[in-house]
């Protein structure tokens, strides 16, 4: 059941009259819905003409977009015809994109639009979005927005938000520019408190769990640079452990590939307590060991491994997943002929890896055994590139991540198990 809107929500609304309307800030903080009611409208009494709704894929779009539309209007006013790239909305046909990639532009050339919707402006390529512009040259033609926030130095951030004629701001005051470069985008900044309707557990443990980086822009909605130690949120007094408690079920080992570099393999179960636990590792380093593995040998170290660790009175586990280096495509084949099950190419989407690591950390669901010596090394002095923040990128330093690469392997690729295992209370609609 969707709730009136209030409060900044509201006046988002009557404010989004410009050529540009765009909705950033923290996550579940209502810039969605806000921008949802804005857009019906829009379909309903903006200029005659082809309309638009791009997401960084169909999927991403279909998921955060249309399935709310479709929950609000009913199946008959909102009919989604996935494969045709088309969504009938209140008897309007819409034309739906994917835009995560350069050879996005190319889908809309050659389009003229009465307007458009996007949802997380930030993951699309400045050139797609460049090239939006174009196309909407409708007398009248609007676009509208929604984004989380990346580092100041994104190009929606330079480009476009810092040259908006109208912005309400975090606190709620409105700042009009009267810049000779401002222009006709009228901008909304959301923190996490904007949403009165989100339970206060709810809330209470979004703000524990997001930290550093994390916290700055997915709860207070901040533009920050990534900068400084990545999972600033690591202690080991808190985070390290000397006993494994019982565990229920062995749920996956992440593995990072490497031949001149260490082969990392972290063994992670879900203990009775419902918590993570990083049991053991195992780690080949060619350069200390002074002796290069084929695939062949890899792959027997690796079995004998899990044969041999020692549990709860009992020898050997069989993880449910095995999650492996996505470019270690003949390591996967030789596990595969060697009788390994539940071998899987490993979720690789860094920064959403990285996200999915510090929920676990920040929350305290995440324990790592003392034995981890690899990952020990490696977690409280793994960091941000600085120079990839400049360019408005959030990219890690690529120095001594082989162990931190396996844990995220092996909790982003099973983040949908164990989030809802862990901590079933967030769960919750917004």
């Amino acid at each position: 059941m969707y709730k009136a809107l209030a409060g900044k929500q509201l006046r988002s609304t009557q404010l989004a009259t410009a050529r540009g309307n765009l909705w950033e800030g923290a996550v579940r903080s209502s810039k969605t819905i806000s921008s949802i009611m804005v857009w019906l409208r829009y379909v309903r009494t903006g200029p005659a003409g082809p309309l638009l709704m791009v997401g960084k894929t169909e999927r991403t779009l279909k998921r955060n977009i249309i399935d709310p539309m479709i929950e609000m209007l009913g199946p008959k006013r909102c009919v989604y015809k996935a494969g045709a790239g088309e969504l009938v909305l209140l008897g309007r046909t819409i034309y739906t994109a994917g835009a995560n990639d350069e050879r996005a532009a190319e889908k809309i050339k050659g389009l003229t639009l009465a307007g458009a919707y996007l949802d997380e402006v930030t993951t699309f390529p400045e050139t797609f979005f460049s090239m939006l512009g174009t196309r909407l040259s409708i007398d009248g033609a609007q676009w509208f927005g929604t984004t989380n926030p990346e580092g100041p130095n994104h190009w929606l951030k330079k480009k476009f938000l810092d040259r908006a004629r109208l912005h309400v701001r975090r606190d709620g005051t409105i700042a009009e520019s009267q810049a000779a470069d401002a222009i006709d985008l009228h901008r909304f900044s959301f923190s996490l408190d904007d949403n009165p309707y989100l339970p206060a557990a709810y809330v209470a443990n979004l703000k524990i769990e997001y930290q550093g980086l994390f916290y700055k822009r997915y709860v207070l909605g901040e533009w920050c640079l990534a900068e400084g130690v990545v999972y600033d949120m690591w202690d080991d007094a808190r985070h390290v452990v000397d006993i494994i408690p019982a565990i229920d079920r062995w749920m996956c080992v992440g593995i990072d590939y490497g031949t001149i570099n260490p082969l990392s393999a972290l063994l992670v179960g879900v203990g009775t307590d419902r918590r993570l636990y990083v049991a053991s590792e195992y780690r080949h380093d060619s350069r200390t060991a002074r002796r290069q593995l084929t695939d062949a040998a890899y792959s027997e170290a690796f079995r004998d491994w899990l044969g041999s660790y020692e549990h709860g009175g009992g020898r050997g586990v069989t993880p449910q997943w095995v999650f492996v280096d996505p470019s270690a495509a003949s390591f996967m084949t030789q596990l595969w002929a060697d009788g390994v099950p539940g071998v899987a190419k490993a979720q690789n989407d860094v920064r959403d890896g990285i996200r999915s690591v510090g929920v676990a950390l920040g929350s305290n669901a995440l324990s790592v055994h003392r034995s981890c010596k690899g990952l020990l090394s490696e977690i409280g002095s793994y960091a941000w590139d600085p120079k990839a923040a400049e360019k408005g990128e959030d990219k890690p330093l690529k120095v001594d991540d082989h162990s931190v690469d396996a844990l995220r392997y092996a909790l982003h690729s099973t983040s949908h198990e164990w989030r809802p295992l862990l901590r079933p209370k967030l769960e919750v609609a917004a």
